[in-house]
This record gives structure tokens, C-alpha cells and sequence, in this order.
């Protein structure tokens, strides 16, 4: 199933596209398009929420807004992750106990594809900024270069551990990453802040 060089293509479409108002959606050409893309949407989102709450000029309550949903997106592509990592688990052979095992899991190396293309996008809006000094422009072409670099590196980690994975050598396991900040029973200032309970009265 997985051909990373077609999921970083994917990603690098579909953040062009999306920064682009006037861009139509193509309908994805499958599930698992859909679901690269969803996690992707995910990341690009979460990027740009976390540009607006650092704006020195928001007010608090916009600043609370975008670090709420900057826990909501957050929350949403670790679970996009581990959908992925379900996906592929189903398509995979069964390994053995002793089979080596990948501490990273495919999952987690397409949300890091994931960020590198919005951070290799806007690094090239950077070196084409109007206005700035030719040392910025240098500043970030020489950026794009290793982050160009550590994307192909990657893409190519990932093909071989799938390649690795479906012949048997090598088998990585689904982990939860467990989150607490937005779960109302684990986090401290959540369920510490929270209305009681109503109690209820035995009537006879």
C-alpha cells in the first residue's frame, strides 16, 4: 500500500492547492488517499492556528481560541496516525516475537512527511519574498536544501521499512499515543474546574 514518493506528492499537492482559495478538491481516488490526506489537512490546519496565536496584536480570547483548536487538531492527527498504523497493521503478514522491531511506525513517519512539506512550502515562500534582503532569500534556500534533503531521506525510510515489513523482517506495533490534555478525567485542571455532580435524592 505504501509508495511514499506518492504520499509526499499527495502532500506537496494538496498544500499547494489549500493555500490556494481559487483551487478546486479533486475528489480523493480512494480510501487510503483520503485518509493520507485527512492527516495532512489535519497537520496544515494545526500550522496555521499556530501561526495566529502568536500574532502580538491577538487579543487573549482569539489567542484561547486557537490553542483550543490547536489541541483539537493535535488530537486529531495523532489518532489520523494511528489509523494509518491500523490500516496497515490489517495488510501486513504476521510477524514473529522475534522479528525485529521499528521503534517508529509508518504512521508517525507520514505526519513527519507531513510537516516537512508545509515547512519545505513556506520556506519556499520565504526565499521568493518580496521586500526581504538577499540574505534571507540565501538564508532559506540554503534551508530548502536540507529540508528537500530530509524529506527524500525519509520517503526512503519508509519505503524500505515496508518493504521490510511485508517480506517479514522487520515489524513495528501500534502505539497509542494516550493523550491527557483533552480528556476531562485525566487532566488535573479539567475534572479540578468542573461542576459537581448534581446529587440525587432517594425519594419514597
Amino acid at each position: 500500500m505504501i509508495q511514499a514518493s506518492h504520499i509526499v506528492q499527495l502532500q506537496d499537492d494538496a498544500t499547494l492547492r489549500w493555500h490556494d482559495p481559487s483551487a478546486t478538491e479533486p475528489a480523493p481516488a480512494n480510501a487510503w488517499h483520503d485518509l493520507i490526506l485527512a492527516q495532512h489537512r489535519a497537520n496544515f490546519d494545526l500550522w496555521h492556528h499556530e501561526d495566529a496565536a502568536r500574532d502580538t496584536l491577538a487579543t487573549g480570547d482569539s489567542i484561547a481560541r486557537h490553542k483550543r483548536a490547536i489541541d483539537t487538531l493535535n488530537q486529531r492527527r495523532n489518532d489520523l496516525a494511528e489509523k494509518i498504523d491500523l490500516i496497515l497493521l490489517d495488510q501486513a503478514p504476521t510477524p514473529t516475537e522475534s522479528t525485529p522491531l521499528h521503534s517508529e511506525t509508518p504512521g508517525m513517519m507520514i505526519d513527519r512527511l507531513s510537516i516537512l512539506a508545509l515547512k519545505r512550502f513556506h520556506t519556499a515562500e520565504e526565499v521568493r519574498r518580496a521586500g526581504a534582503s538577499e540574505a534571507h532569500h540565501q538564508r532559506n534556500r540554503d534551508r530548502l536544501l536540507i529540508l528537500d534533503r530530509q524529506s527524500a531521506d525519509l520517503a526512503h525510510c519508509l519505503h524500505a521499512l515496508w518493504a521490510e515489513v511485508l517480506k517479514g523482517t522487520r515489524r513495528f506495533k501500534l502505539y497509542r499515543q494516550m493523550k491527557m490534555y483533552n480528556d476531562p478525567e485525566l487532566n488535573p485542571v479539567l475534572y479540578r474546574t468542573a461542576s459537581p455532580a448534581t446529587p440525587t435524592t432517594n425519594e419514597s
